[in-house]
């Protein structure tokens, strides 16, 4: 697929295609997961990014094999869903109550020469209540109701489909919102001279926390919700 200024893609429907333009997205500043829903040329606007620069970039992706890039846009709805649970639910479950115990540590110890510390734990607290209850919804509701589409669209599972994607979405845009404020109180995960080990590590394991959720908030809003529409509508 060749690049041109005035294409009209979204930025979810590029990173589907070819899963090497999320890096090139990160690196510009660029949300290829809540914000996937977004043309390529009003996203670079929002940002200041040169459109001409990322779209040669993107055209120097194309000319590449894709080599082992996994092609997630190819997947079975069913197969992409038990992934998800499987890779970044769980990693989620896993680093939550990590997390939550760090950020409160940090904050307590630091939090009088680094008061936005008060805040990310203020804020970590508040999205993993969200994020629990956001897991669950989707592993016993609408994953379950994907899957028997795909085989059967009864209108019982359409109803699901359609009356729980547009929550969940926001429920992402809540989640992505908590982890970009994170991001600035932090000046991006910078670790200030006067860190101890457990603020190190808690700023590399936030950023990699945001990492994950930008991939799994893509796969949903951008490959498997759409899909699901599809059959849905």
């Amino acid at each position: 697929m060749k690049f041109e200024s005035n294409i009209e893609i979204t930025i979810g429907e590029i990173v589907a295609k070819d899963f090497r333009a999320a890096k090139l997205f990160k690196e510009a500043g660029i949300d290829f997961c809540c914000g996937g829903y977004k043309f390529l040329s009003d996203a670079c606007k929002e940002k200041g990014s040169d459109l001409a620069a990322i779209i040669k970039q993107l055209n120097l992706l194309t000319e590449r094999p894709l080599g082992g890039t996994i092609n997630f846009n190819e997947w079975e709805l069913g197969f992409l869903s038990d992934y998800i649970i499987n890779t970044h639910h769980n990693f989620v479950r896993r680093n939550l109550p990590e997390l939550s115990f760090y950020t409160q540590k940090i904050a307590q110890v630091h939090g009088d020469r680094h008061p936005e510390l008060l805040e990310v734990a203020e804020i970590f607290a508040q999205m993993q209540k969200e994020l629990l209850l956001h897991l669950i919804k989707e592993e016993e509701i609408v994953f379950p109701a994907i899957k028997k589409a795909v085989v059967s669209a009864t209108p019982e599972v359409k109803t699901i489909i359609i009356s729980e994607v547009n929550c969940l979405r926001g429920e992402h845009e809540f989640a992505g919102g908590a982890m970009d404020k994170i991001a600035v109180l932090t000046n991006r995960y910078h670790i200030p001279s006067d860190a101890c080990n457990t603020y190190r590590i808690s700023l590399k394991m936030l950023e990699h926390f945001e990492d994950d959720l930008h991939i799994h908030v893509h796969l949903e809003n951008n490959i498997l919700y759409p899909k699901a529409l599809k059959i849905a509508e």
